[in-house]
């Protein structure tokens, strides 16, 4: 098996100054690998680069190459345009810190992007639709209320409709940006949950500023500090709770 990304040499550089450093990190299916580090470490920064989301930001230079090996459909860097960047940020799917909920009924905000995007209707659309809520277990609780606002919704709730809204433009890997940092304990365990099932079929790239989820959710752990990769523990060296510590230090 391949790495689905591969990260090399990679610069980010905002009005001429570098938040990421010479950045090489390959990401492997069925692994959810861990971003920590203290704030302005450069961690969102990141995960934009790997759909190309800094471009939004003025006077954003982008150096180095980030490749992508999805499943004998795509193979390249995407810095070379060689994937439209339509196709790239729905093959590379992104939910934020904040649930960011279109403001429409649960029912729209995942089959809006799915008739702009993909171009579906019908059935399939319904199809679509159900199997994203299914797959974050969210249909029970809102199969009754589809048409409601979306708003309605508890942050939990609102939450795992972001991510059902990615999972269904059938992307292949995810970059979460603290997915449960807004949320509650009950809420965010089931969010933790939910991304253990979802490693089995996407590659998985998070942020996040809690140890003990660190811990919880990580098969790979990478500490980000002053825009530079310093250090990285697998699963193993995490069972080592004084070494997990080293690390965690380093970290903040």
């Amino acid at each position: 098996m391949e790495p689905a990304v591969v990260i090399s040499n990679l610069e980010v550089l905002f009005f001429g100054k570098a938040v990421l450093k010479d950045i090489h990190l390959s990401l492997w299916p069925g692994r959810i690998t861990v971003l920590v580090g203290p704030s302005g470490s450069g961690k969102s920064t990141l995960l934009r680069a790997i759909n190309r989301l800094n471009e939004f930001f003025p006077d954003c230079q982008t150096r180095g190459s980030v490749s992508l090996h999805l499943q004998n459909q795509y193979h390249g860097d995407i810095y070379q345009n060689t994937i439209p960047l339509s196709d790239l940020r729905r093959r590379v799917g992104m939910v934020f810190q904040t649930p960011a909920v279109l403001p429409f009924s649960i029912e729209k905000n995942i089959t809006m992007p799915l008739q702009v995007t993909v171009g579906l209707t019908g059935s399939a659309l319904t199809e679509r639709m159900t199997r994203a809520l299914q797959e974050v277990a969210l249909w029970d609780e809102v199969k009754d209320r589809l048409k409601s606002s979306a708003n309605t919704l508890s942050g939990g709730q609102q939450q795992r409709l972001c991510l059902a809204r990615v999972l269904a433009l059938e992307p292949q890997i995810l970059l979460l940006d603290e997915p449960t940092a807004s949320l509650d304990y009950k809420s965010a365990a089931r969010i933790e949950s939910l991304l253990l099932n979802l490693k089995e079929r996407y590659t998985i790239l998070a942020i996040s500023h809690s140890l003990s989820q660190t811990r919880r959710i990580a098969d790979r752990v990478c500490v980000l500090r002053q825009g530079q990769l310093i250090q990285e523990m697998d699963r193993n060296d995490m069972a080592d709770i004084r070494t997990f510590q080293g690390l965690m230090e380093a970290a903040f």
